[in-house]
């Protein structure tokens, strides 16, 4: 009789923006952390018993006591949370990083903690603000904080090294002076560091080379914590550097985890670049790779290079780096009728909670109400819903009421990077009064709007309007569905416009935006005047189409 085929991960296995991920074993659950950066709730969380079916939790950090985002900048906020356990709690330790630009790093670290990773999490503890990418190593009883030291001067190269100082489980802080640790011979920059214990040896687990084509998963070793570290002579535990047509591309910023059967994994971020390392429009999403140990007591990824298919419970079948199947690691089709009281864990909100000051799904039932917020270059106060694009070839479509007053309400759906990189398709008044349908791109700054190719509406009561964009690798192409018919609106738009790369700005003055979001798909209100008129969103879908 023929076998069913073996279950297989699918590379990446949490698609869309999912970057430096944090993983955590308890109680037969592998947890997996992520950053969210400016957006809310912060953290998020997903968890899987056999690494390939991932269940979204949501994100931890959805309350202003644990977390503030006004005034973030792009690709500032959450940075590298790390997610433990001890003492019957979930540990989670995190940055919001308010100021990155000019050489500086304004990032206070914090520690809350739960016994359920969906909540409640405790008032956050204060750490420190001396580095960033921090996480907790439980070494039985004790417990150490470890992160980059980040330094300002000119000249320095922005890191000190990394160091760890002890960590009260019971008081809830910082004990004694932080201690350099002893790092090998040319180390350079790191970041991301993890430690791990496995037998006489402590592992330190970096993320080297950055955060584009050349970053890796680097491997040292010591009997001491605090070193001096040795770097396995084999190289990087994992890397896509020196082969450019992987279709996972920027392996790096590594987490190690061990399964309840003895196997040691890892966690990832990896990046699926448009064309032969071309732009990265869905930004760093994660991946898992298996690990074996050496006689010697060294960690290996089977061909150190990430995969996009990984057999489960086959050990003699290898990892293939080929892009054969191009199986989504995502429903082929998602849709929310807004018929929950809250919003579901796919969802995010840009810069500030969701809260009934600007959002309900209760004032007209089966509806996301949104009240219009500020302008897109605005750090407080935007109206923003969205999701993570979760694959090169995607639609996103929603069903939108809204009766705009005037050309400063604005409502609709958009392809959004950051206050400097979207695309928007939607719906306004022209200056008699009129409904109109519009585009507006903004590429590094500059908006631009098709004035002259807008499209009569007729009455959103009576003849209920769905708009549509379709993202088709580099290209993006945008619909309207009128009295039952879609028909294309416009020329393809270039959706580069909101990749990782084109995000990145880097001035005379040297780093003035990062680009470490990916691209989302959003429900987005404006309205200027300060009034907060509302939309009504009855129905958005998420249909991958590879």
């Amino acid at each position: 009789m023929t076998q069913p085929p073996a279950p297989a991960i699918h590379n990446p296995v949490l698609p869309g923006s999912h970057p430096d991920p944090s993983a955590v074993v308890v109680d037969g659950w592998v947890y997996v952390a992520t950053s969210t950066f400016e957006w809310s709730p912060g953290v998020r969380i997903h968890r899987s018993r056999d690494l390939v079916r991932w269940d979204p939790l949501g994100g931890a950090l959805g309350a202003d006591r644990l977390l503030r985002l006004e005034g973030t900048p792009d690709s500032g906020g959450v940075w590298a949370p790390s997610l433990t356990w001890a003492d019957g709690l979930f540990h989670l330790v995190y940055s919001n990083v308010s100021t990155y630009a000019g050489g500086f790093t304004d990032c206070p670290n914090l520690l809350t903690t739960a016994a359920d990773p969906i909540g409640p999490w405790s008032d956050p503890a204060p750490l420190h603000s001396r580095g960033f990418d921090p996480s907790l190593f439980h070494d039985g009883p004790d417990s150490w904080l470890l992160n980059l030291v980040h330094d300002w001067r000119p000249g320095h190269g922005g890191s000190a090294g990394l160091e760890v100082v002890r960590y009260d489980r019971t008081a809830r802080r910082l004990t004694g002076d932080p201690v350099r640790i002893q790092l090998p011979p040319r180390a350079g920059w790191i970041e991301g560091p993890n430690l791990l214990r496995r037998g006489p040896w402590y592992y330190l687990t970096t993320a080297d080379g950055g955060t584009g084509w050349e970053h890796r998963v680097t491997v040292a070793r010591s009997r001491r914590l605090t070193g001096p570290y040795v770097t396995d002579p084999a190289g990087p535990l994992l890397t896509s550097l020196h082969d450019p047509d992987l279709p996972l591309q920027k392996a790096g910023h590594g987490s190690l985890f061990t399964m309840p059967d003895g196997r040691t994994w890892i966690a990832y971020l990896a990046a699926r670049p448009t064309g032969r390392r071309g732009p990265c429009i869905l930004g760093r999403e994660t991946a898992i790779a298996p690990v074996e140990w050496t006689d010697d007591g060294w960690p290996r990824v089977p061909g150190g290079r990430p995969a996009i298919t990984v057999p489960v419970g086959h050990d003699q079948v290898r990892p293939t780096t080929k892009d054969t199947t191009l199986t989504p690691a995502w429903p082929p089709a998602e849709d929310d009728d807004f018929d929950a009281p809250n919003l579901g864990p796919q969802w995010s909100t840009l810069r500030r909670h969701a809260a009934p000051d600007w959002l309900s799904l209760t004032e007209r039932p089966s509806h996301l109400r949104i009240r219009g917020g500020r302008s897109p270059q605005s750090l407080i106060g935007p109206s923003l819903v969205a999701r993570r694009v979760p694959a090169p070839r995607s639609t996103f479509e929603a069903d939108i009421e809204f009766r705009p007053l005037g050309f400063q309400h604005l409502a609709g759906v958009t392809l959004y990077y950051n206050t400097r990189n979207w695309h928007f398709l939607h719906i306004t008044a022209d200056d008699t009064g009129q409904a109109v349908l519009h585009r507006a791109t903004c590429d590094r700054g500059v908006t631009t709007v098709d004035e002259d190719g807008g499209l009569p509406l007729p009455d959103s009561d009576t003849a209920p309007i769905s708009l549509a964009l379709d993202l088709q690798g580099p290209l993006l192409r945008t619909r309207v569905r009128l009295e039952g018919t879609w028909q294309e609106f416009g020329q393809p738009l270039d959706a580069t416009v909101v990749s990782d790369e084109h995000a990145e700005d880097i001035d005379a003055g040297g780093l003035r935006t990062l680009g470490f979001t990916g691209a989302f798909f959003g429900l987005w209100v404006w309205d200027l005047t300060g009034s907060a008129l509302p939309a009504d969103f009855h129905r958005a879908r998420t249909l991958v189409t590879v």
